[in-house]
């Protein structure tokens, strides 16, 4: 079965949340990403460029990641429903499975293919206005 974690978006104050959130919960980071890391970043200012794509952190079984808000999503930011239900899906029929459903009458804004980071990936709103992430991440071949 797949794994929920939560995604917290800011306003810029990604990395002091995330530094705050290492002490509360006393685990290390296990990934940071930056918008300026991401392919045709050329357009990105250079403050945009230098704030938090993707950031988490373990918490128990699960994980608590972040973002920085850029671009026409900062004009839809709200702190309240700065939100979304990530799953970990277990396998790629799994992850095909559930984008099926839970996507059906939402607004898709990332279908499910293939990420630049190498995950299987989609981003949407379900009918009800809810933002889910779906990540299915391939298993690492074997050197």
């Amino acid at each position: 079965m797949a794994i929920l974690n939560q995604m917290i978006r800011f306003d810029g104050k990604t990395e002091e949340a995330f530094d705050f959130y290492k002490l509360a919960f006393g685990t290390k980071l296990t990934s940071i990403m930056r918008w300026k890391e991401m392919p045709g970043n050329n357009k990105l200012s250079k403050k945009d460029g230098d704030k938090i794509m993707h950031i988490a952190l373990p918490v128990g079984e699960f994980s608590l990641m972040g973002s920085d808000v850029i671009g026409e999503y900062k004009k839809k930011f709200n702190e309240g429903n700065n939100f979304s239900i990530v799953i970990q899906a277990k396998s790629k029929e799994e992850a095909n499975s559930l984008y099926k459903k839970l996507s059906n009458g939402g607004k898709i804004f990332m279908p499910l293919s293939d990420s630049f980071w190498g995950s299987y990936y989609a981003q949407f709103h379900d009918k009800f206005g809810i933002e889910w992430m779906i990540n299915y991440t391939y298993p690492k071949k074997q050197k």
